[in-house]
């Protein structure tokens, strides 16, 4: 069974055009939030990855935007992995517009992150802690 995580999201002035619809670019923002939000719950601290000359970057992001998000909305981000690999992951994820007890689909991604060593930019193997988190919820 995959694990999923859900992610609140509150959308912001800040995150709007002028006509207070969500900047397509923003829901990038949006997953990337979740995913770290993630992270953090899975207590994988991303600090300490840089510490030790690693990071986790996106190298590919393929987004449907289905219908839009506006100014106020309550949104939720809903992520799980779909793919784990030695050096990448693939993440899913959709937005969902909270309306009245419902759920509607606004947008939705899929997500492929890799790790790399930050001072050659090269691909290295996610860390093992790392690793077992990942597949202990995919």
């Amino acid at each position: 069974m995959k694990t999923e995580f859900n992610f609140p999201i509150r959308v912001y002035y800040e995150d709007t055009d002028a006509g207070g619809v969500v900047y397509y670019a923003n829901y990038l923002k949006f997953y990337e939030r979740a995913r770290s939000e993630w992270l953090n719950h899975l207590k994988v601290n991303q600090t300490e990855l840089l510490e030790n000359n690693i990071a986790f970057v996106v190298t590919r992001a393929e987004v449907d935007y289905i219908k839009p998000a506006r100014l106020n909305d309550q949104l939720e981000v809903r992520s799980r992995i779909i793919k784990l690999g030695a050096s990448t992951v693939v993440f899913e994820q959709v937005l969902f517009l909270k309306q009245n007890e419902k759920l509607e689909i606004l947008n939705q991604a899929i997500i492929k992150v890799a790790s790399l060593k930050l001072d050659t930019f090269s691909p290295c193997r996610i860390p093992a802690k790392v690793k077992e988190e990942f597949q202990r919820v995919s």
